[in-house]
């Protein structure tokens, strides 16, 4: 039998090429994006600096993201952490929330060098629009603690 010269004796075990993508290596990608993203979200909530006075409430738990409605010092209004003029304040809301907003959650964080009708009257504009779960976000007395420690002592 004779063979032919320069070619390899295992010519017909070569490989067929492979035509399946594999796709473990962007499992693996998305899944620690998705750890980055879980980490990092809580801290883009607090984007609005606000001093928020203290209570010893418990939390309320919902399933829905709600939406924060900020007041600052200043009394400039903040939807997330858009500024908005206080008189569209109901519009923006119903536009953002569309239909059904009576199960709306909407967390009203109020400096705590307002008065107490100052943040009324955002509440009363928000509740006149027929939301009816707002509610006053303040500072559990732990979270108060934690940022005593975390400021820089003199």
């Amino acid at each position: 039998m004779a063979l032919p010269i320069g070619k390899s004796k295992n010519r017909g075990l070569r490989r067929a090429p492979m035509s399946d993508i594999n796709v473990t290596p962007m499992i693996d990608v998305m899944l620690v994006l998705l750890i980055i993203f879980m980490v990092t979200a809580p801290f883009f909530t607090t984007g609005i600096k606000v001093n928020l006075p203290s209570a010893k409430a418990s939390n309320i738990q919902g399933n829905d993201m709600p939406i924060i409605v900020h007041i600052n010092k200043d009394e400039d209004v903040f939807i997330g952490d858009v500024k908005i003029d206080r008189n569209t304040l109901t519009e923006k809301l119903l536009a953002v929330t569309k239909e059904n907003v009576e199960d709306v959650r909407i967390f009203v964080r109020g400096d705590q060098s307002l008065s107490y009708g100052q943040i009324m009257k955002i509440m009363e504009l928000i509740n006149g629009a027929g939301f009816r779960k707002v509610v006053l976000v303040t500072e559990s007395p732990q979270e108060q603690r934690q940022q005593l420690n975390a400021s820089p002592q003199r």
